[in-house]
């Protein structure tokens, strides 16, 4: 069994760090959440272009001024700006609100990229200092990667045949179900032969 003498101020401690803890969580400040994705398509004419989208959360309990996203992490020599920008800035975010921004780039080396996060930076009327935050990072991204052809179900095949086979498999059905005898009625017509 414990000390009572060593559990007492144990208990006290953990008590006065979870009232602390509890006090700065409900502190007035934003809380600045970033999701950063991108995503791979392969154009006709062979090249790759990568969307980038970025979400931007205030979850905090007050609004963040001057938010500013810079996403400067890709290599002019691997990729080229084909619409949007890398940076873009806001005058304000409030407390639940959300922002976003996306931008389209075109793959031009072929390689495994790592990309880094995106910088917001914003500014908290109570402070002079300019706050960071980061977005997640992306996985790496295997731009121009020579990828087997995928045999995909044509959608537009399902759609414009799709209820006629399902129709025709539910008609198969029931004339299997009408001619197959059951098993219990053939072991009563054999006992009626008897």
């Amino acid at each position: 069994m414990a000390n009572p003498t060593t559990t007492k101020p144990l208990f006290t401690l953990l008590l006065s760090l979870l009232l602390v803890s509890s006090a700065f969580a409900s502190s007035d400040v934003p809380f600045i959440v970033a999701h950063k994705k991108a995503t791979l398509s392969r154009l006709k004419s062979g090249a790759e272009s990568v969307s980038v989208s970025i979400d931007i959360y205030n979850q905090g309990s007050s609004t963040a001024y001057d938010i500013t996203l810079a996403d400067e992490h890709w290599p002019q020599d691997m990729f080229d700006v084909v619409s949007g920008n890398t940076s873009q800035s806001w005058e304000r975010l409030d407390a639940g609100g959300l922002l976003s921004h996306s931008f389209e780039l075109e793959g031009k080396v072929k390689g495994l990229f790592y990309g880094s996060p995106a910088v917001i930076t914003f500014r908290i009327p109570t402070k002079a200092v300019l706050q960071e935050a980061y977005s997640t990072p992306i996985l790496p991204l295997d731009v121009l990667a020579d990828k087997p052809p995928v045999q995909k179900l044509e959608w537009k095949l399902l759609a414009k045949y799709g209820s006629l086979i399902s129709v025709i498999s539910i008609v198969v059905l029931f004339v299997y179900l009408l001619v197959t005898p059951s098993k219990s009625s053939a072991a009563k017509g054999s006992k009626k032969r008897r």
